[in-house]
């Protein structure tokens, strides 16, 4: 089963991030694109970020029409900091899946920081890295032994993030048209931020 990895903090899951898990779903022919949401994220250990019980939920909410998207609490059942590549060999190892069927997805920013990651080039060996291009990126600031190994996609270009939306909602400004109604209605029902 074709499969594509796509981690993250998900402080709240955005339109942003599906826009881009279904367009890298069509575009790559996959069979699922599986949220893995981080317990603690490697570059957010000392930051503030939202329990885990509610970004579990809020992505749940974000997901839940989409048939082809799945959760995987992988990093959360672990605990502590979140490398990718302990997620990557215990969702293989748990799922039986392949490395020629396993893709990991990363934003062309984190790419630039890619080489710094906990063993890169053991990542590269057990999946296969889909890179999705935002703007501003340039392969040139990119070493040669990365490049050689990852796959990249075009996908929309899309100018939300969630530091953006935990802005906005701490100035009381809306974030309507940046997420689901229903996640919306979950971070103001439960005052998340």
């Amino acid at each position: 089963m074709k499969t594509c990895l796509f981690g993250g903090t998900f402080d709240p899951p955005h339109f942003g991030h599906l826009i881009v898990a279904q367009t890298i779903f069509e575009a790559e022919h996959f069979d699922r694109i599986v949220f893995v949401p981080a317990h603690t994220p490697p570059h957010k250990i000392n930051a503030k970020i939202s329990p885990v019980d509610a970004r579990i939920e809020m992505l749940k909410i974000a997901i839940k029409d989409n048939p082809n998207f799945i959760i995987s609490d992988n990093e959360i059942k672990r605990g502590g900091v979140s490398y990718s590549l302990d997620t990557i060999l215990s969702y293989k190892e748990e799922t039986k899946t392949l490395t020629n069927d396993l893709f990991y997805l990363i934003g062309s920013d984190s790419l630039k920081q890619f080489q710094t990651w906990k063993n890169p080039k053991e990542i590269l060996k057990e999946c296969k890295l889909i890179v999705a291009i935002r703007p501003g990126f340039r392969p040139s600031d990119i070493p040669n032994w990365i490049l050689a190994r990852i796959q990249f996609a075009n996908i929309p270009r899309i100018e939300i993030s969630s530091t953006q939306i935990r802005d906005r909602w701490s100035q009381d400004k809306t974030i309507r048209y940046m997420v689901t109604q229903p996640v919306w209605e979950f971070i103001n029902e439960n005052k998340i931020y």
